[in-house]
């Protein structure tokens, strides 16, 4: 969703905005992937509707007119160039009804469920003894016919065997992938097990997307943040009013959206989200039943984190303690980079004698002041 753009229909018309509104400066890289972000949605308007038909006759029936061939676009480029606020616009301003967008993570967990509980119709004799990428692929191309996704990688030879199979299909029945990655497609999987058996799949995607690579010099949200007080104390509205202002300017000015991230088949709800950026409370995060791997599975989904309204603690909430220990090491484990409003400093967040959580918490705290540092800051985030 976009905020009061209802009268720019371009992504370069709303990033020319952007600019004049001093969100942020003119950046040629970033004008000529929005240039080709538009030029793609003038192609996508051109398509000719589709006939209706099953997906399989459409990819093996060779007699038919195959789906009108579109490129989509995959754009590479370091952290913090604008890849995610970029398509951000583009998704948000495509027509096209029938879209769909995910943490290229999220998207890979979903594939793998679909193909357990596809394995579980074949074993029972409900569907016919057939490879499952086929039935995920018809469901997906049935109600998608642009699929975008953040953060695309392979780390593992299974699911890159899986990803040449599923998204030829995908391709072969005519929806358009627009992705954005920090590596080029020559380098996914780079020095992993058995890469020559996806190569074939790495070189599809340069025969499907157009490649371009954002290579602005500047990471821009650490622009904004250099400098920028990011533990806040104490945890009233003045600080409250400190973090709005620094989200706004993180975020360009666009409207944040909500979306729920799934891990091991719980929701992780997530109110507020823009940019690969997310803003928590304290409760959302330590005072719900969440653990290492749920907080894990939120560094790999934002590179900046912002946590409202971090109380004092004592023994008798030593279990929220745990958790915002936890919390804390995996952010600091993937380098994320973290906002955080607190009623105290580092040091004094934690008030007891007795408990393991005691001297944990001092490592904690260590964290915490190292996480508000420059250097910290500077670091190349791991997602």
């Amino acid at each position: 969703m976009l905020e009061n753009t209802s009268n720019l229909t371009t992504v370069l018309a709303n990033y020319e905005a952007m600019v004049a509104r001093g969100d942020l400066e003119a950046d040629p890289a970033q004008i000529q992937v929005a240039k080709s972000l538009d030029a793609l949605t003038a192609q996508m308007s051109k398509r000719k509707p589709e006939e209706k038909k099953g997906l399989l006759g459409r990819l093996f029936n060779k007699n038919k007119e195959e789906p009108e061939f579109i490129k989509g676009l995959y754009v590479w480029g370091s952290v913090g160039r604008g890849k995610t606020m970029l398509m951000d616009l583009f998704y948000d301003l495509s027509p096209e009804p029938k879209k769909h967008r995910s943490h290229f993570h999220e998207f890979m967990e979903g594939i793998h469920d679909r193909i357990f509980m596809v394995r579980k119709q074949i074993s029972a004799g409900a569907i016919k003894d057939r490879d499952p990428i086929i039935p995920i692929a018809e469901e997906i191309a049935s109600n998608t016919k642009l699929l975008c996704f953040d953060e695309f990688t392979v780390t593992d030879i299974a699911d890159a065997m899986l990803l040449g199979r599923l998204f030829g299909k995908l391709f072969e029945a005519g929806v358009i992938v627009v992705c954005t990655s920090n590596v080029v497609p020559d380098e996914l999987y780079k020095n992993g097990l058995n890469r020559n058996h996806i190569l074939p799949f790495i070189r599809s995607l340069s025969e499907r997307m157009n490649v371009l690579h954002l290579d602005a010099p500047t990471d821009y949200r650490l622009e904004k943040l250099s400098g920028a007080d990011t533990y806040l104390v104490p945890a009233d509205a003045e600080t409250l009013q400190h973090m709005e202002k620094l989200w706004a300017s993180m975020t360009y000015g666009l409207q944040c959206h909500l979306v729920e991230l799934e891990n091991k088949g719980r929701k992780i709800p997530v109110s507020r989200t823009c940019s690969a950026i997310a803003w928590f409370t304290f409760q959302e995060l330590c005072s719900t039943p969440l653990g290492p791997s749920d907080y894990l599975r939120i560094a790999h989904a934002f590179n900046t984190v912002f946590l409202e309204g971090v109380p004092t603690l004592d023994y008798t909430r030593r279990n929220e303690a745990k958790r915002f220990i936890n919390l804390i090491d995996t952010l600091y484990d993937n380098q994320v980079r973290l906002v955080i409003q607190a009623a105290a400093e580092p040091q004094d967040l934690y008030v007891a004698s007795t408990g393991t959580e005691a001297f944990e918490f001092d490592r904690t705290a260590s964290r915490l002041i190292e996480m508000r540092s420059e250097e910290y800051l500077m670091a190349e985030s791991i997602t």
